[in-house]
């Protein structure tokens, strides 16, 4: 009985509705991905935030608590008492052969997006997701995540160590 609900569970989010790889406006305009070269969570004085740095530069994305918690767990190895969504989502893909193989961070009118392609057997979806979502699903499968060069250089900042001193 346990199974079926599974199988059932797992066909029903099979089956939900899938997006293009990223937002229209985005997909023309964005043809040189960047990979973010490390993932951190850090506190900030307005919450929990998830560091994504590449060439020099840091996207800051504000997350809630038990997606920081997540990531981070995930960045570190560990596991949990309790399994959190994330796992969650990680176990179930595993054990029917899915896996998440990239995701794509966008921005449109200010929030940022994610574009989720999991693998299954023959198969490969994207599936609109919170940015948040995203990033700690491929953090759990180490696969990559992309964003846009135009978004790196507009978004990222250049971290305060790496800027010139100022006075």
């Amino acid at each position: 009985m346990a199974s079926y609900k599974l199988s059932a569970l797992v066909a029903l989010i099979w089956l939900l509705p899938v997006y293009s790889v990223v937002p229209e406006e985005s997909s023309r305009s964005h043809p040189d991905p960047v990979k973010i070269a490390e993932v951190t969570v850090r506190i900030s004085d307005h919450g929990p935030v998830v560091l994504l740095q590449a060439e020099g530069r840091t996207i800051q994305i504000f997350v809630d608590l038990t997606v920081a918690l997540s990531i981070q767990s995930a960045l570190n190895g560990e596991k949990l008492p309790r399994p959190m969504s994330h796992d969650l989502m990680h176990t179930i893909l595993n054990a029917y052969g899915g896996k998440v193989t990239q995701t794509v961070i966008t921005l449109k009118g200010g929030t940022y997006y994610g574009a989720l392609t999991v693998a299954f057997k023959d198969q490969v979806k994207v599936f609109d997701s919170r940015s948040s979502d995203s990033i700690a699903l491929a953090v759990h499968f180490k696969a990559p995540i992309l964003v846009a060069r135009d978004l790196l250089e507009s978004a990222g900042k250049i971290p305060e160590k790496e800027k010139g001193a100022e006075l």
